[in-house]
């Protein structure tokens, strides 16, 4: 049964759902049931985001959504529009956290309210205009601001190819995390996770800006930047294979941690591997692997290591 003939109720009961992500008491049963919801009808999942973005714009509703009471099952007279945006407006201006779900086991409020969104081991390819497109890896979040014709991206978190072909006197400005990366006619490759940024410049020039310093980066070179780490200075890109590989569905490692290398996977493979050894999670990996053939990666590291596995509901493997 769907709510799909009732717009107004449909999107009271989105900002419901929006409140209980807001509130940090989802389960994981709360995440199965909204997608649930949203599968019903393109209705649902279209005002799911409407009420997402609409958190994500107005920002400081986040303290009107926390003073309601959230349960498990959620009512739909928890939140009206009325109350969502009246108190955001008259809310004073103030910084909001989004919801970090536990194990990272569904998307962040942030993630949801994304214009484009890849799951996980999906790749999509966006053409946002004629001389703008992008190829976003998995787990992939990207708003977009301005029109068709002039876009402002935002990579919430992920990792995204991005071409363009235009002028110098518009470029196309792509945000990430605190930073802004502008790029005229060129391509570039930007991973934004857990707020740690890396951009590099592939093809043509791109400029990184951030806390008042801009840095200006060639074909070959990349930056990083995050909360804790200022802008540094540009680097040869260390193996220009290892970067791009994600882009045929191959990960590539080489000498490269245990800890690392499942931090990784976890981004491509359905449920978590948690590496529970210290020792274990600093012996060194070198291999390829196909991201649509992950399911075997737990028995390969169990042979190789010789290590314990557990399994846990939920699709949580534990690693000793």
């Amino acid at each position: 049964m769907t709510e799909a003939g009732d717009d107004s109720g449909l999107l009271d009961r989105a900002i419901d759902w929006v409140a209980l992500l807001r509130s940090g008491r989802a389960t994981t049963d709360d995440a199965e049931q909204l997608q649930r919801w949203r599968a019903m009808h393109p209705a649902h999942e279209a005002a799911f985001r409407q009420a997402a973005r609409l958190y994500r714009d107005l920002g400081t509703m986040g303290a009107e959504l926390e003073r309601r009471k959230v349960r498990s099952f959620v009512p739909r007279t928890a939140v009206t529009r009325r109350a969502l945006i009246g108190g955001a407006l008259a809310a004073s201006v103030a910084a909001y956290m989004v919801v970090k779900p536990p194990l990272e086991m569904w998307p962040s409020l942030a993630e949801m309210s994304a214009d484009y969104r890849t799951a996980k081991g999906e790749q999509l390819d966006v053409a946002l205009a004629d001389n703008v497109s992008l190829k976003l890896n998995t787990l992939t979040s990207v708003a977009v601001r301005g029109d068709g014709i002039s876009p402002r991206i935002e990579l919430i978190s992920g990792e995204a190819a991005i071409t363009s072909q235009r002028s110098l006197s518009e470029p196309l400005v792509v945000i990430a995390a605190d930073g802004h990366i502008t790029s005229s006619a060129g391509e570039v490759n930007i991973r934004c996770i857990d707020g740690v940024v890396l951009a590099t410049c592939l093809q043509g020039s791109i400029t990184v800006t951030r806390g008042g310093r801009s840095v200006e980066l060639r074909s070959g070179q990349q930056i990083a930047y995050s909360a804790s780490e200022p802008l540094g200075l540009p680097a040869p890109i260390a193996d220009s294979a290892i970067l791009s590989a994600w882009r045929e569905k191959l990960l590539i490692f080489k000498d490269k941690p245990l800890a690392t290398v499942v931090s990784e996977i976890n981004r491509y493979r359905p449920g978590k591997i948690m590496v529970t050894n210290s020792d274990l999670g600093q012996r060194l990996v070198n291999g390829t692997f196909h991201t649509d053939k992950l399911d075997d990666f737990v028995a390969q590291v169990r042979q190789l290591y010789a290590v314990k596995v557990r399994a846990l509901p939920g699709g949580v493997v534990l690693l000793s």
